[in-house]
């Protein structure tokens, strides 16, 4: 009788522990200083400015990004798009840009940018990130630049069009 119990409880525990991974929160792992670009091969640390990682379906490696520049470039191709389930960037607003800490990293999709401004970053012009849209305006004020949630950034966009 009791393993008949247990059989018939067994495809409950699977379900239920299948529904669990599909709904689990991954977070950013950290940035270590000999981590390199997935786009360009530049040592991650080294650089001043926001940072990028995806976490793509199916992978264990998280490809990492010296700029969110590079990330965005990166998760724009068509052939990557469908694979990103996370997106992490910094909220400079809360880290320096010289070193951004990881502690910062928020969800690059709820994310607000500053595109244009004079304020650099590794490889020309910073695609700047921040937590909120009132933290990204003052950027803007300050540095120049205009401000784009996640969905209005695009390849023409980085290309200068």
């Amino acid at each position: 009788m009791k393993k008949l119990l247990c059989l018939l409880l067994l495809p409950l525990l699977f379900a239920c522990s299948q529904g669990a991974d599909d709904n689990m929160v991954l977070e950013a792992p950290a940035i270590h200083d000999h981590d390199r670009c997935h786009m360009c091969g530049m040592m991650i640390k080294k650089y001043p400015g926001p940072k990028g990682q995806v976490h793509l379906k199916g992978q264990l490696v998280t490809p990492k990004f010296c700029s969110t520049r590079d990330m965005f470039n990166f998760v724009l191709q068509s052939e990557n798009k469908r694979q990103v389930t996370e997106l992490f960037v910094h909220d400079m607003a809360k880290t320096d840009w010289a070193d951004p800490q990881d502690s910062a990293f928020i969800d690059a999709k709820t994310a607000w940018y500053v595109y244009g401004s004079s304020k650099k970053a590794v490889m020309g012009p910073a695609v700047a990130s921040f937590g909120t849209k009132e933290a990204a305006l003052k950027f803007a004020e300050e540095l120049g630049g205009i401000v784009l949630s996640y969905d209005q950034i695009d390849t023409k966009l980085l290309a200068g069009e």
